[in-house]
């Protein structure tokens, strides 16, 4: 039996000037799709304002070597937790490509939402995707070129709300929307909403496509995730062909019209009908497009749907294989791993250095001293005073401050001295000691003397 070909190419349909014009439809996968980005869009813009005591609720801050999550501060130490989200949603990412196709890119990516998004006020501003085809060769003019003005203003507009809201994860929101206000933002945090809102601008607006099919990493590498049993959009070829118009009464056809209401809704302009292509988001539209016409002609649902390559073929596909069972297993253990390892975060983050203009001091013939410098982070809100004190030498004298307030002096260097009345000691190992309520912590040094460094 004949396979579907794949194809790596395509023309932009409906268009006289290579723009595409993606007509908008409605269906269940279309529902579905709002259902699962809108959410997340109102995450997006609504996370970045919820505060918790006083902090905010999720804001990854430069300034203070500090993560902000879920009421949680997590020091630069705890990185790896982060790394390891990243690689436990890459997993899931795999699993559901293996599964489904692209089905993260067609319903929950940013690139995709940002784009409907655009082709929505694009839609309500200058009018349907069969008018704008319509005026593509008209002048631009009138009342024509302050709709095209107003579609870009409000572009512009959401993409520099987007911008803002995304810098806020990393300052945070209350401060670069009052210095905005007030015309006191930074050169550097201008500068950097000036680029972001330029990206967003430009990829929801202008390129959309493009980057799906050319800059995506995902589209050239989801074809080796794929077996024969993965469900994604597909066109029922045997049930589809040859096709034909059947108001024009030609017998002998299959159950495709060519209405080509496939090719106009899709996003990224291809035509399903031409095999499973790389540009494919599996976003579902044309399946709604297609449906709607199959109801009309009195035909069966389903000409084009998520198909595997095996059920094309009219054989059952199977839910469990090697791939797929072992893509679902390295997804659990990541998430399973990630979430042990928050259990273990870092409550109290200690350095010491020497000072580096003295190996030591000798005060006098019975004393001789060392200098260190000590720095303490407390990423507990429950903690507010830390309690240091030494161990490793007998008659010792610790000159510095034995209670740290860590609303004052966190992530400060403080100096302190170590004194012992024998110059002649061997090389010893000192240990600092820090404890807050029932966290404590230790960190081990070692003191010089005459004795014990030429």
């Amino acid at each position: 039996m004949e396979k579907i070909p794949v194809v790596q190419d395509f023309t932009p349909p409906f268009n006289h000037d290579k723009k595409l014009h993606v007509r908008l439809t409605k269906g269940r996968f279309q529902n579905l799709r709002r259902l699962i980005s809108w959410p997340l869009i109102a995450l997006f813009f609504g996370l970045v304002w919820v505060q918790f005591d006083g902090q905010p609720w999720l804001l990854f801050s430069f300034e203070q070597r500090r993560i902000f999550l879920f009421g949680n501060a997590l020091s630069w130490r705890d990185l790896s937790l982060l790394a390891g989200l990243l690689i436990a949603g890459a997993s899931l990412l795999f699993f559901l490509a293996v599964a489904w196709g692209r089905v993260w890119c067609g319903f929950a990516c940013p690139q995709s939402i940002w784009t409907w998004l655009f082709i929505r006020i694009e839609d309500v501003i200058e009018g349907n995707a069969v008018k704008r085809t319509k005026q593509d060769g008209q002048p631009l003019r009138g009342l024509r070129l302050l709709r095209r003005i107003a579609k870009h203003l409000l572009w512009i507009l959401f993409a520099l709300v987007t911008a803002t809201t995304f810098t806020g994860y990393f300052i945070p929101i209350r401060e670069i929307v009052a210095d905005s206000l007030q015309l006191e933002l930074s050169v550097a945090v201008a500068g950097w909403l000036a680029i972001m809102a330029g990206l967003t601008y430009a990829n929801a607006g202008l390129v959309r496509e493009k980057i799906c099919l050319h800059a995506c990493p995902y589209s050239r590498f989801q074809g080796v995730m794929f077996d024969n049993d993965t469900r994604t959009v597909s066109y029922d070829i045997q049930r589809g062909e040859p096709r034909a118009n059947r108001r024009k009464g030609i017998a002998n056809s299959g159950d495709c019209v060519d209405c080509a209401l496939c090719v106009q809704v899709c996003p990224v302009g291809i035509d399903i009908r031409d095999g499973l292509q790389a540009a494919c988001i599996d976003c579902g539209a044309c399946i709604d497009a297609c449906d709607s016409v199959m109801e009309k002609v009195e035909r069966p649902k389903g000409l084009i749907r998520f198909a595997s390559e095996t059920e094309l073929q009219g054989t059952k596909a199977r839910t469990l294989r090697p791939r797929l069972t072992g893509y679902g297993a390295v997804t659990a253990i990541a998430f399973i791993a990630v979430i042990y390892g928050f259990t273990g975060t870092t409550d109290l983050l200690v350095e010491i250095r020497r000072d580096r203009s003295a190996t030591y001091r000798q005060v006098n013939q019975d004393t001789v001293c060392n200098v260190y410098q000590l720095k303490v982070e407390g990423f507990n809100e429950k903690i507010r005073f830390i309690d240091v004190s030494i161990s490793g030498l007998d008659h010792y004298k610790m000159r510095g401050p034995q209670k740290i307030d860590l609303a004052i002096d966190s992530a400060t260097w403080i100096p302190y001295r170590v004194c012992a009345p024998n110059p002649d000691l061997a090389k010893t190992d000192l240990t600092f000691s820090f404890q807050g309520g029932s966290i404590s912590t230790a960190k081990k040094t070692t003191f010089l003397a005459p004795g014990n460094h030429p």
